[in-house]
């Protein structure tokens, strides 16, 4: 899965790096199902709040 890189970038910001890679994984299923080919910062964004809703 391609990633755009100020996704890329963003992601190494919010995630530790300890669970970065599962997360990466879960983002990259979110992206496939929603049937997208690439991760876009947007897409990132609106991944992560999925994944972790603000209160």
């Amino acid at each position: 899965m391609d990633w755009h890189a100020d996704a890329l970038d963003s992601l190494r910001k919010d995630v530790p790096f300890f669970v970065r890679g599962a997360v990466k994984k879960r983002v990259e299923k979110m992206a496939v199902e929603a049937g997208c080919l690439e991760i876009s910062l947007a897409f990132y964004h609106q991944a992560k709040d999925r994944m972790a809703p603000q209160k």
